[in-house]
């Protein structure tokens, strides 16, 4: 699928995520305001952020979609990579918001009516997040977008957190009828501090995933051992490879390394086996970008040279030669 293809199919996504946050935002503030619950209110903010996330994510996936240009030589791939580092942030922000919304609650209680509507917009909340996620979890990963696939945690963790508000308010709901006597409205609070226990979790898990690459961590070690074997695969006219180095930034990887060959192999000759190889690395990886720098092969490994291809006696036998020519 082509770049274009590939933004346009992102950025539905994105705006479906827009869309469906700003009708919850909307109904969960409305109902919570209208029965008193805090941790209905503290959803309603939890999708707040959600919805901003969601915008963030949006611009994220157009912007990384930008050519290459003057000024950003290597693409604008970590836009991605920002975005998603700055929704975690404010994910931090919104279960600090509730803790101290729900602590206060706890201090000052005060009664709840029609908690039954509480329960329904939870119940829809959670079934409209899971079919949102889904799609943003499905094309997230199928395009390697980290902004879509954080966008995607937003709302699985809204699923987890309405759940646990709506299994909370039905708890007051069913305790009102057995029990009219005793009063369970502390329960509302507690739920919402349990939201914010999970949205603090989830705002970990996503500052670590997005920040590896804009440190420019390597990429995985099952993926940099695929192309190890790539590489290796083009035995014997490739003698050995060294200085491996790899990143990520969005959804594109980087790639280079020093490729060790005969010296007496030609230009033409060396350039097509760079051509070779890259076009091998690129078809393991949808978006790849690989350099490669070609070397003459003496026979006398350099400390890094990890990845020689050849046994003793051959690197005698080109240590020899060379010696011969010099």
């Amino acid at each position: 699928m082509d770049n274009t293809k590939v933004v346009a199919r992102k950025t539905s996504v994105a705006m479906l995520s827009v869309i469906s946050n700003t009708t919850l935002v909307v109904l969960k503030l409305i109902i919570g305001l209208a029965i008193g619950s805090v941790s209905v209110i503290s959803e309603a903010i939890h999708s707040g952020v959600d919805l901003l996330a969601a915008i963030i994510a949006l611009f994220a996936v157009r912007t990384a979609g930008i050519p290459a240009d003057d000024d950003h030589p290597f693409g604008h791939h970590k836009v991605e990579n920002i975005s998603g580092t700055i929704e975690a942030l404010l994910i931090f922000v919104a279960a600090i918001w509730i803790i101290v919304e729900a602590v206060e609650r706890l201090v000052n209680p005060s009664p709840m009516q029609h908690v039954g509507w509480g329960v329904g917009i939870m119940l829809f909340s959670a079934i409209a997040n899971i079919i949102v996620s889904s799609k943003l979890f499905k094309v997230g990963k199928e395009t390697d977008s980290m902004a879509l696939q954080a966008d995607a945690w937003h709302l699985r963790t809204d699923v987890y957190t309405s759940a646990g508000v709506m299994l909370g308010l039905a708890l007051i709901t069913i305790g009102k009828w057995l029990l009219p006597n005793m009063n369970l409205d502390w329960i509302d609070p507690v739920a919402a501090i349990c939201v914010a226990m999970l949205i603090i979790k989830a705002a970990w898990d996503l500052t670590i995933k997005s920040g590896r690459d804009l440190m420019d961590v390597s990429l995985p070690a099952d993926e940099e051992t695929k192309i190890k074997e790539i590489i290796a695969s083009h035995s014997p006219v490739v003698r050995a490879f060294h200085r491996l180095r790899t990143r990520k930034a969005g959804s594109t990887r980087f790639v280079q390394f020093h490729l060790l060959v005969s010296a007496e192999m030609n230009v033409e000759d060396s350039h097509k086996l760079n051509d070779k190889i890259v076009k091998a690395i690129k078809a393991q990886f949808d978006s790849c970008l690989v350099s490669i720098h070609i070397e003459p092969c003496d026979g006398m490994c350099v400390a890094d040279c990890v990845g020689c291809l050849l046994d003793d006696d051959a690197k005698q036998l080109i240590r020899e030669n060379a010696d011969t020519h010099a």
